[in-house]
């Protein structure tokens, strides 16, 4: 495993601390068109992800890829989490991640 450049948690708000660096996020598919997905985030900001999503793809989705701005990924991977999720326990664990216990995870 590369651990060299750490893709740091993300939801919608705190997306814009990290342009231009590899992110990870967790979406509820809204839409989907060709060549990008346009999702809701677990502080349920909208965000849109450009890239090819897996086909088929299930309600919940985490991608991983560079934050473009405080609104967009350009997804590198993209995983299928299933129907059912609990975006709530995610967003608690991005709050973590990016506040108290940073040091833990980059």
């Amino acid at each position: 495993m590369d651990t060299s450049n750490p893709a740091a948690f993300v939801n919608g708000g705190l997306l814009r601390m990290h342009v231009g660096r590899k992110v990870r996020a967790v979406i509820q598919v809204i839409r989907s068109d060709v060549g990008s997905v346009i999702g809701k985030s677990t502080d349920d900001r909208q965000i849109i992800v450009k890239g090819s999503p897996p086909i088929p793809h299930t309600n919940y989705i985490e991608v991983i890829g560079v934050a473009e701005n405080d609104n967009s990924i350009r997804a590198e991977i993209w995983t299928n989490f299933g129907d059912t999720f609990d975006p709530s326990s995610y967003d608690q664990l991005c709050q973590l991640a990016n506040g108290e216990f940073k040091h833990l995870f980059l």
